[in-house]
């Protein structure tokens, strides 16, 4: 009996400490209840306080939690899953870089979400000027309507004479240097709605109308990029191509042998991709014209589509149309008589495989005393082309057969490890000179130290990217006989 007793009383002293937890519990749980529904009250505004007055007098019953909010309590304390490395992959990225099954699958996520808690899928908007009404009078509304109205309306850039702001349509050119070096360069057309994709980043081809050329604006990685239009040697060199293209720096060079000017009649064989015939149409003018024949009918088109893309670019950037003085033909030049009939014309440049053929029909055609610029990939072509007109007997003379080479030099002031600049040491010859350490000290006392004129380094080398061999030029004269 006495061990039932003590197990009884040990019975009865749990039970009381349960109750007591349990009230104690209790009490704690209305307090925080009161708690969050004073904060819920002291953050609604105007209309919100007046309520909450009128709702005191209610009785203590009124702050129990709802069904709906103690669901929405349970969906805010319940542990969340955690999240695979792919979706943590996924969610650091834009929405532009993923794939269409990742964003599926997001969107599935993202539905289920809604569907455990409706109320939290409509977030509340919250504008500007609710926003200031609730914090502030009507004097502090006023300050960021007229900030809005300086976002929204696009910034003026004041503009030279004869200068324009970009447009839709026009050739651009995209370029990121880094340490000296140029690590992403390309060419596109401004079109609406389309975006500049990189490794450094998007931009998107809005922005950028409207905007001067030469100037840089940041990708979405804050990467900044170079944007200016594209010159005549830049479209040369990035358009689509068909065959290899005459490089500009052997393309000017023909220029001066064949001494074009404008006004100008001149015979081209072989058009290519367009780079000769567009150099030519510029060097003639409007009171010229360039004759243009190619036996491939691919290479035809291609050279047509070039040459009208950037007449349409041109006319864009200059707001007046580039002549239209070249005239395309598919056709072969050494069976071309009738085509070359009745015209004369004041130089010639030529751009095929065996232009020793051609000669004989090109050559009659070409005044007297003019220049037949050649243009050859090989020099076993320039050995074919001289023993041609050994055999033939046409009335030119080989004046020149050259190789036009381009050394690009890499010249820039010499930088330490830490970015600073380097800086000459003279030699010490007067005794009342600061001493190194007073000099070291003086500069690392200035915020902004730059060396003086003169008192930099330089380092001067040959690029480390060249371009090699591109073509042999040869030079032909008429003479009479």
């Amino acid at each position: 009996m006495a061990v039932h007793a003590a197990h009884r009383c040990t019975y009865l002293h749990r039970l009381v400490t349960v109750c007591t937890s349990i009230q104690t519990h209790s009490r704690h749980k209305e307090a925080f209840v009161r708690l969050v529904k004073r904060s819920c009250n002291s953050r609604t505004f105007s209309t919100a306080s007046v309520r909450s007055n009128e709702n005191d007098g209610q009785s203590s019953d009124s702050l129990k939690l709802s069904p709906k909010q103690t669901q929405r309590q349970a969906l805010l304390f319940r542990r969340k899953r955690p999240l695979s490395p792919l979706e943590r992959i996924s969610s650091l990225l834009p929405q532009d870089a993923l794939s269409p099954e990742v964003m599926q699958l997001r969107e599935q996520t993202q539905q289920e979400q809604r569907e455990e808690d409706p109320e939290r899928s409509e977030p509340e908007v919250v504008t500007a000027a609710e926003d200031l009404e609730t914090h502030g009078g009507p004097d502090a509304a006023e300050e960021p309507k007229a900030a809005a109205s300086h976002h929204v309306e696009r910034q003026v850039y004041p503009t030279l004479h004869g200068e324009s702001l970009l447009t839709f349509g026009e050739l651009l050119i995209a370029e990121y240097r880094k340490k000296r070096r140029v690590e992403f360069r390309k060419m596109f057309q401004l079109q609406p709605g389309a975006r500049l994709q990189s490794s450094w980043g998007i931009i998107v081809h809005d922005d950028l109308v409207g905007q001067p050329a030469g100037r840089f604006l940041k990708t979405s990685r804050g990467v900044p990029i170079f944007f200016r239009r594209a010159s005549l040697e830049d479209y040369v060199l990035y358009m689509k191509r068909g065959p290899a293209i005459s490089y500009p720096k052997d393309a000017v060079t023909m220029l001066l042998m064949m001494d074009v000017m404008e006004g100008d009649c001149v015979l081209e064989s072989g058009s290519g991709s367009g780079a000769m015939s567009l150099l030519l149409s510029r060097a003639v003018g409007s009171k010229g014209c360039v004759l243009s024949v190619e036996v491939r009918e691919d290479h035809h088109r291609r050279s047509v589509r070039n040459y009208e893309r950037w007449r349409k670019s041109w006319a864009l950037r200059r707001g007046r149309e580039w002549p239209d003085n070249v005239e395309f033909h598919n056709a072969d030049l050494c069976t071309a008589s009738s085509l070359l009939a009745g015209r004369g014309f004041h130089s010639v440049a030529l751009d095929m495989i065996h232009p020793h053929l051609a000669l004989p029909t090109v050559l009659p055609h070409l005044h007297p005393g003019a220049v037949c610029a050649v243009y050859l990939a090989n020099i076993t072509q320039v050995i074919d082309l001289l023993e041609g007109l050994r055999c033939s007997g046409v009335p030119a003379l080989c004046e020149r057969i050259v190789e036009v080479p381009v050394r690009d030099w890499v010249v820039a002031p010499a930088l330490q490890k830490d970015g600073q600049f380097c800086t000459r040491k003279a030699p010490n010859l007067a005794e009342d000179l600061m001493s190194e350490e007073e000099i070291s000290d003086g500069a690392d006392g200035e915020g902004n130290f730059r060396p003086a004129f003169g008192d930099v380094p330089y380092i001067a080398r040959p690029h480390a990217e060249q371009m090699s061999h591109t073509a042999f030029l040869v030079k032909l004269r008429k003479f009479v006989q």
